[in-house]
């Protein structure tokens, strides 16, 4: 064998030790969790990641600022919202081909909210506000005269000057307790919704309380069943539906169908009855007897 093919076949020995030595190398950092595989390559599975070793996250968290003490909202959103346009008002619907007018206008006022005795509210403002017709109609009876007197207490005096329309609704209205009636005003005129009809005042038996409006809901009936005028209907749902905005909102569904129910006259039911006055008797003067003054006697001497 010559010096060349001996220098072959060592040269291939000594390749294929390497060989050898580098496939074990291999095999021992696929099975080593931190063998480094060839030219610095991980021979670690990426999927499977070490389960002794903790993730690293690198993130950036914003400072902590705490809100103010009188705001609740989210100290991260703090962002000024986008302004919008300024709502679209929409008006109430219309319950009615009618349109009302609170019975008070120009003053404050305030009134109650529930039964007490009778069916009606007082309307408290100050004196000489205006009272106002409620609706379009036609007056009814017109009261100028404060005729009430606290001795006797007659049910038709009560309400002291007042004012009642007929609306077009076929409701009748009452103002009472009026310091004075417009002038020129009758029954049978023609008056529109927010018309002055009287000032308030005090008249009838309200003259111990504040000035205030008796303001009553009924329908059309003669003056001598008075007890219907001062009122069949609770009122204060409906005025707040005028004093609020919602103008179309209507009593006469309401009064009619109680009318049908009670008929055109009910009988009087409460406060009906009047003060009976008695006249104090005459004492009788006792006659006194006058003694008769004795003659007297005259003896002449004999």
């Amino acid at each position: 064998m010559d010096t060349s093919t001996r220098v072959e076949i060592m040269r291939a020995g000594h390749l294929g030790r390497w060989a050898a030595l580098a496939g074990a190398a291999l095999l021992a950092s696929a099975c080593s969790p931190q063998a480094t595989g060839v030219a610095g390559v991980s021979a670690q599975s990426p999927a499977t990641p070490s389960a002794s070793a903790s993730p690293s996250v690198t993130a950036t968290i914003p400072p902590q600022t705490p809100p103010s003490q009188n705001s609740t909202a989210d100290p991260q959103s703090a962002e000024t919202p986008p302004k919008g346009e300024d709502p679209v008002k929409i008006p109430p619907p219309k319950l009615s081909k009618y349109t009302y007018a609170f019975p008070v206008e120009g003053c404050r006022t305030t009134y109650q909210r529930q039964l007490l005795v009778l069916p009606k509210t007082t309307i408290w403002a100050a004196k000489g506000c205006a009272f106002v017709a409620p609706v379009d109609g036609v007056v009814d009876e017109v009261n100028t005269l404060n005729k009430w007197s606290p001795t006797t207490d007659v049910g038709a005096d009560r309400e002291g000057r007042f004012v009642t329309i007929i609306g077009d609704d076929g409701v009748r209205y009452l103002g009472g307790h009026l310091d004075a009636v417009a002038d020129g005003l009758k029954p049978g005129v023609r008056v529109k919704a927010g018309q002055m009809l009287g000032r308030i005042g005090n008249s009838g038996n309200a003259r111990d309380t504040g000035t205030n409006l008796y303001f009553a809901i009924s329908w059309k009936t003669g003056p001598a069943y008075w007890w219907v005028r001062r009122g069949m209907v609770n009122p204060w749902d409906y005025l707040d539906a005028w004093q609020s905005g919602n103008k179309t909102f209507s009593p006469k569904k309401e009064t009619l169908k109680l009318r049908g129910r009670l008929g055109e006259t009910p009988r009087c039911a409460v406060q009906c009855a009047s003060k009976t006055v008695t006249e104090p008797k005459k004492k009788k003067k006792k006659k006194t007897r006058v003694k008769p003054t004795p003659t007297p006697i005259i003896i002449n001497p004999t």
